[in-house]
């Protein structure tokens, strides 16, 4: 669980600088541009269905792990709707990530607009 500090942090700003939709988030893959996808789901939803190549680290487990991102390359924060997403990306600038990006509806939104074989729940 976030510590009482970055809780605070976290909720303190409104939302992070930098938004991502599916269909851009398409395009930079697409174009093969040096992404990190870090899914914060729980590992449960992540099975249940994914973006190619993104990585789990649970939403509860990224204080603890922020030794394994790097700090230069651009991260795009995922989950089911966008709010866990936001939080964890908040945390990330707070914490002195400079590239973070929060998809905007998260997976849902993939699974819409991008990708339908992504199973919705």
């Amino acid at each position: 669980m976030f510590k009482a500090k970055y809780f605070k942090a976290i909720n303190s700003k409104k939302q992070s600088d930098t938004q991502i939709t599916a269909a851009q988030l398409h395009e930079k893959i697409q174009n093969s541009e040096n992404l990190f996808l870090l899914d914060v789901r729980e590992s449960f939803e992540f099975e249940y269905g994914n973006i190619p190549g993104s990585v789990l680290i649970p939403m509860n487990q990224v204080q603890q792990k922020l030794f394994e991102l790097k700090a230069d390359q651009e991260i795009v924060v995922i989950c089911h709707h966008g709010i866990r997403s936001q939080m964890v990306a908040n945390l990330l600038e707070h914490s002195g990530f400079s590239r973070v990006c929060n998809l905007i509806g998260g997976i849902d939104s993939w699974s819409q607009k991008v990708d339908g074989s992504v199973p919705r729940y």
